[in-house]
């Protein structure tokens, strides 16, 4: 299975947060594919600057430890998040949906908007 982890999951992930075992165990499975998306680096970059979160450490190395796959903004996602339907207004989620819908991911996450759309996903 190729993952995708929304950033909540990614930060719980690597925080040691608990969240759902069957997503946990999805993640942990080395036989799965497991990405982070750039948007996830902007959207926390962004949190960050304005002082709405915290980071212990550099979150590029957490990913590198976890064995995480970076997958790049591409032409073909931005186009696809654009066409989205209006069902979610946060950007960086219609960025991950449409990450998830172009690249066939599972998107790991708890956002109940996600829903909506016609992609596949895990509940964290």
């Amino acid at each position: 299975m190729k993952l995708l982890l929304d950033t909540h999951v990614l930060l719980w992930w690597l925080s040691e947060t608990p969240f759902d075992q069957i997503a946990t165990h999805a993640i942990s499975d080395s036989k799965n594919e497991v990405y982070v998306s750039a948007v996830t680096a902007w959207e926390v970059s962004i949190k960050v600057a304005k002082g709405n979160l915290r980071i212990n450490g550099e979150l590029s190395e957490g990913i590198a430890e976890s064995g995480f796959e970076i997958l790049p903004i591409r032409w073909s996602h931005a186009v696809q998040a654009g066409g989205l339907a209006p069902h979610h207004r946060d950007p960086f989620d219609r960025l991950l949906i449409a990450q998830a819908q172009v690249e066939d991911l599972t998107l790991i996450t708890r956002d109940r908007e996600i829903r909506r759309y016609e992609v596949s996903l895990l509940a964290a």
